[in-house]
């Protein structure tokens, strides 16, 4: 049974029962999630590098991801984008942000990204309330953390769609995982051994 986690991925305040057992609990709770999800992830990873093949023997649709370099997982600290334009890096940020339980915000800014390169009028509206039903709506099955104001107003837009009805939403959302989630995946484990340098194994001199 896991806590409860915010959609937008703050740390909840925790102030009551914090003794030694409650805190022990805590730990061992949190050794196992990250566990969970560097295993999940490097599966994810792994299973998306090599192009499988269908039952009808054609290869499949699956994007490939090469395990970039200690200096390209260094440049995803520079900046937000620079993490959102690398496919590995986009990957493994889903990944981590699916363990904190708030893999709906990436998935959200990506589905806006999406919507805003549609050209159709036809294919805008109906993107726009599947949008709106997966991630705005009261009860939403990966419904994202924006206020009130924000949702009816988008309400109102998705009447009749446009490439802006979400403007306002992905900007919150994106500066929810620049300011919170971004900075903890820099300190993850996960990252720190993508920028770690491999070390030469040096022969010992014969004496």
């Amino acid at each position: 049974m896991f806590l409860a986690v915010q959609h937008d991925c703050v740390p909840m305040d925790k102030s009551a029962g914090n003794g030694p057992k409650v805190e022990e609990k805590r730990e061992k709770m949190k050794r196992t999630l990250l566990k969970d999800w560097k295993t999940r992830l490097s599966y994810f990873l792994q299973n998306s590098s090599t192009p499988g093949k269908s039952k009808t023997g054609k290869k499949s649709k699956q994007q490939t991801f090469i395990k970039p370099s200690p200096e390209e997982a260094l440049l995803w600290a520079e900046a937000f984008d620079e993490l959102l334009a690398s496919k590995y890096g986009l990957a493994a940020f889903r990944a981590f942000l699916k363990s904190e339980f708030c893999e709906e915000n990436i998935e959200f800014w990506l589905a806006c990204e999406d919507f805003k390169k549609t050209k159709s009028p036809q294919k805008l509206s109906s993107k726009a309330r599947k949008i709106y039903t997966d991630f705005i709506e009261k009860e939403a099955p990966k419904e994202i953390n924006i206020d009130f104001q924000t949702k009816t107003l988008i309400a109102q837009n998705i009447q009749e769609a446009t490439s802006g009805c979400f403007t306002t939403a992905q900007k919150r959302v994106y500066s929810l995982m620049e300011n919170n989630s971004y900075p903890r995946f820099l300190e993850s484990e996960f990252y720190q051994d993508l920028c770690k340098k491999p070390q030469i194994a040096t022969e010992p001199h014969a004496t």
